[in-house]
């Protein structure tokens, strides 16, 4: 039994088999794989793209799938995550997608080796689609990502999105630096800068993050737009370089992203979108189906 806790639960071989089954997907509607197929989504944190890519992903593979709200659930009443989800393995699905505020969760469930687990986020730690989906774009857009250049830029020691990219990336053969304020800025061996413009002219991809400035106790900024004149990727920060612009959503318009570079072609956040689904329907074939 196979589970996507982190990307390093998959070889090399499988990440390269995730990518072109992506890429198939994308260009092809593929026939209802997973037909027979039942998955539930358990989500404790609220998700808008994540869930419902999960779902399309899901249902045009031919799956069946079952939301359980856990506001709802007898998690409520004093029942353990644990004892939660061993009623719902009880219930034989194939596969369960989680969605949880503390980091270890998805590998506590995993460990208990009743059905495939999928972390569809996890604390500040792990996403693991998000990488693989931002993968999946970049190479889509480069061919080769080996030796190419991104700077995440923004609130990265509270975003689990720069967390699991950032050991995806490495591990693809990609330079990795960070652009943040002191306080967002993790414990890292990778260059960090504090001034974005002192990147510009060395990177091929951009990363932005959502400012989380509420997670914060130290307050840096007065406001979100003071914020946004360190930080904001904009036309005038840009001009006319050649660098490929992404974001995990949702996009803090004006704050992480400029309304004009939202329009730019170089910016990717509705291709990640996306992309998102034929990467996750790729997931789902690789654990229910291949493993």
């Amino acid at each position: 039994m196979q589970h996507l806790v982190d990307t390093n639960n998959f070889s090399d071989a499988q990440i390269t088999q995730l990518l072109a089954d992506a890429k198939s997907f994308k260009t092809q509607c593929p026939p209802k794989l997973l037909r027979d197929k039942l998955i539930i989504t358990l989500f404790f944190e609220a998700s808008t793209r994540t869930r419902s890519s999960f779902e399309v992903a899901a249902k045009r593979l031919g799956a069946a799938v079952v939301h359980l709200d856990p506001s709802r659930s007898s998690t409520k009443k004093g029942e353990s995550l644990e004892d939660t989800f061993a009623n719902l393995c009880a219930m034989e699905p194939d596969g369960v997608i989680v969605r949880h505020s503390k980091n270890e969760t998805p590998q506590i469930l995993a460990d208990m080796q009743t059905t495939p687990v999928i972390n569809a986020g996890a604390g500040n730690y792990a996403h693991p689609t998000q990488a693989l989906l931002d993968l999946f774009t970049m190479v889509e857009h480069f061919g080769d990502v080996q030796g190419k250049t991104i700077a995440i830029v923004g609130d990265i020691v509270s975003s689990r999105v720069a967390s699991s990219g950032i050991r995806l990336m490495t591990r693809m053969g990609m330079h990795v630096i960070l652009v943040a304020p002191e306080q967002f800025m993790p414990q890292s061996d990778l260059p960090q800068y504090e001034k974005l413009e002192d990147v510009m002219d060395k990177v091929d991809v951009i990363m932005s993050l959502r400012a989380q400035l509420e997670r914060h106790e130290t307050e840096l900024f007065e406001d979100y737009d003071d914020y946004a004149r360190h930080y904001c990727i904009t036309k005038e920060r840009m001009q006319d370089r050649d660098i490929l612009l992404l974001h995990p959503g949702p996009v803090m318009r004006n704050i992480d992203i400029s309304d004009e570079m939202l329009e730019d072609p170089r910016c990717k956040v509705l291709t990640q979108v996306k992309n998102g689904v034929f990467m996750r329907m790729a997931i789902l074939k690789l654990l229910l189906l291949d493993s």
